[in-house]
């Protein structure tokens, strides 16, 4: 049968990540060795979860897509042919892979998040946002400043470590509930995050806000903090976060526009989204940047949740088609706002809703969407509840957990086998054996498919979670060093202890964010513009 999809030399893919046109660069490695080094502008899409994430990454069915590995070979190419299979048109296979890359001449970037990582290096430089040291803050802190703290993480990583009196605000609500937090405008307002990232970007946020207070970014974050000594705190509980009452919420959309104004941020009506959202030629993403709650409470048909500091901060988790579309959601307050600057100023083509979603009623806008996938399900796999499980008669049946090697590590069913998509030739089944497959949803369907191709006629899916197994009454047990860290290939190993009392990989870490600028050349630093986005026309 023949291939259904071509090959690009790293010359011709350097030159086409700067050609205008839409291209999506997908290292299909696992999560591991990705970080261990990847071009800049490519995104991690695992074999392992290939057909559950591609849709969400590249969500237009017509985009190039270049695909690569170590070598160009093995697993690229199954992933090219996985993607062809499943509506992909324009599937393209690196020459060499990721060493290829390096052998012509270009640069891998350890790490994650990379693109966003020195974009904020570069915002700092060409901005000259104000910062101080842990020392700093800390005898501020002793003297009774007049002063917040603001940790512009997610929730869930503040509660894990925080620094001593700061309270939790991501990012994007920063701009949004700013006047509630420090009223009056004498009061000092210090953003942190876990390095410079968030702490840059919130501070500059604010800043170019127009809030009067002083503000500033607490430099190296929460690993600076410790590195200079000083004590964490640990398991604190985040505020609520409500909704501003009419006052407020008035008072902070006329920011918000006459920021929009001031800046270049394009607006949107629904006649126009619904006419991208109908336009098969061009990738469109829509995201909702409001908080967790409000998203639930409800959004537009469509929108993917994406708070919006996250957004800023981790933009190759959600987008992976350079010169798409992003369209912003929220309240027409400055969350979708700053977001959208930020995104623009990244050298993305993005845009705010003008439309309060907070009002529209579900199901909200019912434009047609452009083709994409539809989520992955496997044809003729059965799926298993935990009890029917436990019923079971499980002599020669092969259990299979899909989860992640270091999830298999800390609790799984007696028994299960760790296995990883990549590796699955290793796992040696017969045709009739009965083979049921558990774990993460998004690695298990994948793998049950393959299982099923290469000849395996009783395939079935486990449901559940392990607190699911364990309700069902199956044993379940923790194997520390199973998977050995040598086939943890999901697993990035790289400076990983920086959080868990590791000052060598938290100065190793803190040396590599700073020096990513160093490392990019004239094309990746070309697309950043800090201080002036570009704007496109809405047509």
């Amino acid at each position: 049968m023949p291939e259904t999809y071509s090959s690009i030399s790293p010359d011709a893919l350097k030159a086409a990540l700067s050609d205008g046109k839409e291209i999506a660069l997908l290292d299909v490695r696992e999560h591991g060795q990705y970080g261990e080094g990847h071009p800049f502008f490519s995104v991690n899409c695992p074999f392992s979860s290939l057909e559950v994430q591609a849709p969400l990454l590249v969500p237009c069915l017509s985009s190039r897509v270049v695909v690569f590995d170590d070598d160009g070979e093995g697993t690229a190419c199954r992933a090219a042919s996985r993607l062809t299979a499943i509506g992909y048109t324009d599937v393209n296979v690196l020459d060499g892979g990721a060493l290829g890359w390096a052998a012509a001449g270009y640069e891998l970037f350890k790490g994650v998040n990379v693109p966003s990582k020195a974009f904020g290096e570069m915002v700092e430089h060409e901005m000259g946002t104000p910062s101080l040291s842990a020392e700093e803050l800390k005898g501020l802190i002793d003297a009774g400043e007049d002063m917040v703290v603001l940790d512009g993480r997610t929730r869930g990583e503040y509660a894990r470590m925080n620094i001593p009196t700061a309270r939790s605000c991501p990012n994007a609500e920063l701009g949004y509930r700013i006047d509630g937090i420090a009223p009056s405008p004498d009061t000092r307002i210090v953003i942190n995050c876990a390095g410079r990232t968030r702490s840059i970007i919130g501070a500059q946020t604010l800043i170019n806000l127009g809030v009067p207070n002083p503000v500033m970014a607490l430099r190296n974050g929460t690993q600076g903090w410790q590195l200079a000594g000083l004590t964490l705190e640990n398991g604190s509980v985040p505020e609520e976060i409500s909704n501003l009452g009419d006052e407020d919420l008035a008072r902070v959309r006329a920011r918000a526009k006459r920021f929009a104004e001031e800046n270049d941020v394009p607006r949107i009506g629904i006649a126009t989204l619904a006419e991208w959202q109908g336009d098969a030629g061009r990738s469109l993403y829509l995201f909702d940047v409001r908080t967790e709650a409000e998203f639930l409470a409800g959004h537009l048909v469509g929108a993917r949740h994406a708070p919006g500091g996250q957004l800023v901060q981790a933009t190759d988790h959600w987008v992976a088609t350079r010169h798409a579309r992003i369209v912003l959601t929220c309240d027409l307050g400055p969350r979708a706002v700053t977001t959208c600057y930020w995104l623009r100023a990244m050298g993305h083509d993005a845009y705010v809703l003008d439309v309060n979603v907070a009002q529209l009623n579900a199901p909200g806008l019912e434009a047609g969407a452009a083709p994409h996938p539809a989520p992955f399900a496997p044809e003729k796999v059965p799926h298993l509840s935990p009890i029917e499980f436990a019923r079971m008669r499980t002599d020669g049946v092969l259990l299979l957990d899909a989860s992640s090697g270091s999830a298999y590590r800390k609790g799984h069913i007696a028994g299960a086998q760790w296995i990883i998509r990549p590796r699955m030739a290793g796992v040696k089944t017969s045709p009739e054996q009965t083979i049921v497959v558990c774990g993460d949803p998004a690695r298990a369907l994948p793998l049950a498919h393959d299982l099923r191709t290469a000849g395996s006629t009783d395939v079935r899916v486990l449901d559940g979670t392990q607190a699911d197994w364990e309700a069902a009454g199956l044993a379940t047990e923790e194997t520390p060093d199973v998977p050995p860290d040598a086939d943890l290939i999901d697993f990035l190993f790289f400076v990983h202890d920086r959080h868990s009392g590791s000052m060598a990989a938290a100065r190793q870490y803190l040396a590599w964010e700073t020096g990513l600028i160093d490392q990019m050349d004239a094309q990746e630093q070309a697309v950043f513009n800090p201080k002036r986005p570009i704007r496109r026309a809405a047509e």
